[in-house]
């Protein structure tokens, strides 16, 4: 479990162990209470031999940054990782401390998938999510940085061309024409996202800006240079005119800030053996709203349906995950954890 503070914790056999599996709270800037800190975790798919992890997190990099680093456990002690074993792969500099994505996560593939923000500020002023080539005259006119408002792809195993990871040959700007790293494009701040495990399909929740919260589902195979809108569209309602609605792809399902929903949270897809019924079933929830709500996607309709669940829900959800065997998690923004287990 992360803390935003820049500490990562373990939870065994349902206790939370006393030391931190990594403290790095003296290089993270921000913390409790606002979008910054330590925001993303990933092991790597060979981290039992490795030991590799990667985070996500706001530091300086000769200024305000957007970090990706990785770190190592320890060899003898996998309770504990080496503060002093972290090397930067990336770090993209932000003009603002809000809208800093963190999502991590590999691929069926084997490769490192990032989740950036749009950089902060309200309304994408550097018009960075539409963005993707820094040399173009329009990204220099507005000073705009292309890996910002994306989802990135990267291969953390083989690094080339003097970076410390490689680009993935089917990435949509391998070749050229724009920043290789991207993967998809036109996302505002999609907090947390995840792959469902048995199909592929990625599922984004991206937090809206005055009007709408959203959910992107993006089927295995038909993800790579995906434009989500971003910020000509808030879902889709323009929010920057002209609207063009060539090449976009629009949500399946949103939910208006009229309705209570303020900071969607996405959740993940059930696909463990405890609760055989809801196997399948995405779930979700609100900042604000507080709610824990169940989606299902239809492939063949390219469609999405969703339910409000009955009950009295934890306030300030910041998360919510699944561990290791695909059991969910919801986290809040007061610290606590709570399990997900589906009633009688």
């Amino acid at each position: 479990m992360i803390e935003q503070d820049g500490r990562i914790r373990i939870f065994d056999n349902e206790q939370l162990r006393p030391t931190p599996f990594l403290d790095i709270n003296a290089i993270v800037t921000g913390g409790t209470g606002s979008e910054q800190g330590l925001l993303g975790l990933a092991f790597h798919p060979k981290y039992a031999f490795n030991n590799y992890f990667y985070v996500w997190y706001t530091g300086q990099s000769g200024g305000n940054a957007d970090i990706l680093a990785r770190y190592t456990a320890s060899a003898t002690d996998p309770s504990v990782a080496d503060p002093a074993s972290g090397t930067i792969l990336l770090a993209i500099p932000d003009f603002a401390s809000n809208h800093n994505g963190g999502m991590l996560e590999f691929g069926a593939d084997g490769f490192l998938y990032i989740g950036t923000g749009d950089g902060g500020g309200g309304g994408d002023p550097h018009r960075n999510a539409q963005a993707i080539d820094r040399t173009a005259a329009s990204c220099i006119a507005s000073q705009c940085d292309p890996l910002l408002g994306k989802i990135l792809r990267i291969d953390v195993d083989n690094p080339a061309n003097g970076k410390p990871y490689g680009i993935p040959a089917d990435n949509p700007f391998a070749a050229g024409g724009g920043e290789p790293e991207i993967f998809m494009i036109g996302v505002r701040n999609p907090w947390r996202w995840a792959f469902d495990r048995m199909t592929g399909d990625m599922w984004i929740g991206d937090v809206g800006q005055n009007l709408i919260e959203e959910l992107d589902v993006l089927p295995a195979g038909q993800q790579a240079g995906k434009n989500l809108g971003w910020s000509m569209w808030e879902a889709d309602s323009c929010y920057r005119a002209p609207c063009s609605m060539a090449g976009i792809t629009f949500p399946q399902y949103q939910v208006t800030h009229a309705q209570g929903w303020a900071a969607i949270i996405r959740g993940q897809v059930y696909r463990c053996t405890c609760f055989p019924d809801i196997a399948g079933y995405y779930f979700f929830t609100d900042n604000t709203a507080h709610t824990l709500s169940r989606a299902q996607y239809d492939a063949v309709g390219n469609t999405v349906t969703s339910t409000n669940l009955p009950g009295t829900w934890p306030q300030g959800p910041s998360s919510l995950h699944a561990d290791a065997r695909g059991e969910l998690y919801e986290t809040t923004t007061n610290g606590t954890v709570y399990r997900l287990e589906a009633g009688p």
